[in-house]
């Protein structure tokens, strides 16, 4: 009976909520490159010198990818474009937002696109935010119950279809000169400054046309009918008050901050300075592609192709490997299609190496029951399996400046026979394929493609990863100094999660 009503309520208070077509809004575009700004002075000169090219340098260590987002901020003259999945209000994510403020006081075009998936609980900052008459927020595909966590149940119990597709995409574009794209979400946790777990991640920075490209996506998100401006949802926090307020919170939390560990290795580290001086290296490329999935895939039919952009662009250049195949995959599905490609490229004579997280080490531990399925699979068939170990004792630019014990992997990417090379929010797994909105680089460049390989083998060494094998007699996981027979460092309760997801079959969800 109780819960009959309990159900009955969930339901009602879900008919309440229900989101309103967006009212349709006049086209808004990036701020064109122009020639007076820092940044236009500082790779101008590069691009002419390059027609046609585009440049693009791997940011591996948290600290540089942070910096290079905080001193382009900081640079920038004209404009300001973010689009991202998740945003913390944590030490990173508010140095990063006083910089956006910042930047809009010295008269910076800000544009900010966040999934609602993680923005409706920081609503009301980000709302105060667009007080500022130079910054636009964008919230994308977003709950129309604004408050409480019933309300938000119901909700997703009533449209599970519409709020289960999220845009996962990462993008930060200065002055349409430099743009970041790749698997870094803003927050402690993904530039190396968590006390707890910190994830080993990847990203592009890109100098060049391609930066055009990433800015063609971002305002096709931008002017999607899923982007409503916060004034639409949270209008009663969009005032001058509220600005006030947080601009004085975030400039206390600035020098509270300037303290930390991580703020002093910012300071004395070359990583800051490097891209203010001009002195990045950087990799120019003449074949290159910038892939994304239609905003619209959010909204699209179940069983329409379209949602698949991703995987139609990507999975014919794995197939396409010859000599060796490198994968990096936090959240690696790869369900009966992909594994079959997989083997098949391990069969005609390529090297196929795959990196995930192990269960002990992966944050969503329902994946790994995915995973699993398909694990006796792709090693009967020459496909080379590691897993990631929860502990980072490996290379220092992957632990926490606080020496924190905990490892995830994050990263998206793959490499093909040292050549070409991939850098996105993409995982290989259904997830990403058919429900988030996912985007990433893919770029013809041996000496990027060799330093990726680097990357590969010294995650899966020994110190930080489980090698997994088959015999007769079942798994084995290996790192060289001792090999067990069942899912190594893994709790109960991580073995129950993942053990009820493979028995539910929630494939299609992971």
């Amino acid at each position: 009976m109780l819960r009959g009503f309990a159900l009955l309520l969930v339901l009602t208070l879900g008919a309440c909520a229900q989101l309103q077509p967006r009212a349709l809004l006049p086209a808004d575009f990036a701020t064109p490159a122009a020639t007076t700004a820092p940044l236009d002075r500082e790779f101008a000169a590069g691009e002419a010198a390059h027609p046609g090219q585009s440049a693009f340098r791997l940011l591996v260590d948290g600290t540089d990818a942070f910096a290079a987002r905080l001193q382009s901020a900081r640079l920038a003259e004209r404009s300001l474009d973010v689009q991202t999945y998740i945003w913390h209000a944590d030490l990173t994510g508010r140095l990063l937002a006083h910089e956006l403020l910042e930047a809009a006081d010295r008269g910076v075009r800000v544009r900010l696109l966040v999934d609602d998936m993680d923005a409706r609980d920081r609503s009301a900052s980000f709302a105060a935010l667009a007080a500022h008459p130079n910054i636009d927020v964008r919230v994308f595909n977003p709950f129309a119950s604004r408050r409480g966590t019933l309300s938000m149940v119901s909700e997703v119990a009533r449209n599970f279809r519409r709020i289960n597709r999220r845009m996962h995409n990462k993008t930060w574009i200065a002055d349409n000169r430099v743009a970041i794209v790749g698997g870094r979400n803003l927050g402690d946790e993904y530039f190396g400054a968590s006390e707890d777990v910190n994830f080993v991640d990847l990203d592009f920075a890109m100098v060049g046309p391609v930066v055009r490209d990433a800015s063609t996506s971002f305002d096709r998100y931008w002017n999607s009918p899923s982007a409503y401006p916060i004034e639409l949802l949270d209008g009663e926090f969009v005032s001058d008050a509220a600005l006030a307020r947080l601009r004085e919170r975030l400039a206390a939390y600035s020098r509270d901050d300037a303290g930390t560990p991580y703020a002093k290795a910012l300071r004395e580290g070359a990583a800051p300075q490097s891209l203010e001086q001009g002195n990045w290296s950087l990799e120019w490329a003449r074949a290159y592609r910038f892939v994304a999935d239609d905003p619209a895939k959010v909204t699209m039919k179940r069983r329409d192709e379209r949602r698949a952009a991703m995987a139609a662009a990507l999975l014919p250049v794995t197939q396409e490997s010859r000599t060796n195949l490198r994968i990096i995959s936090p959240y690696f599905v790869p369900g009966d299609r992909g594994s079959k490609l997989l083997v098949g490229v391990a069969q005609a004579g390529s090297s196929v190496g795959v990196l995930t997280n192990s269960l002990a080490a992966n944050d969503v531990a329902a994946v790994h029951g995915g995973y699993e399925q398909y694990r006796r699979r792709l090693l009967a068939g020459g496909v080379q399996l590691w897993e990631l170990k929860p502990l980072a004792s490996g290379p220092a630019e992957n632990a926490s400046l606080f020496g924190s014990s905990g490892a995830s992997l994050h990263t998206k990417a793959f490499s093909v026979d040292d050549r070409q090379l991939f850098v996105g929010s993409y995982n290989l797994d259904p997830r990403s394929t058919w429900l988030n909105c996912e985007q990433g680089v893919l770029v013809d460049a041996p000496a990027l493609a060799i330093q990726f390989r680097a990357i590969f083998d010294a995650e899966t060494l020994g110190q930080r990863a489980w090698h997994v094998t088959r015999s007769a007699g079942g798994l084995h996981w290996s790192d060289g100094r001792q090999t067990v027979d069942s899912e190594p460092q893994a709790s109960l309760s991580r073995r129950f999660q993942a053990w009820l997801a493979r028995i539910l079959r929630l494939d299609a969800q992971l």
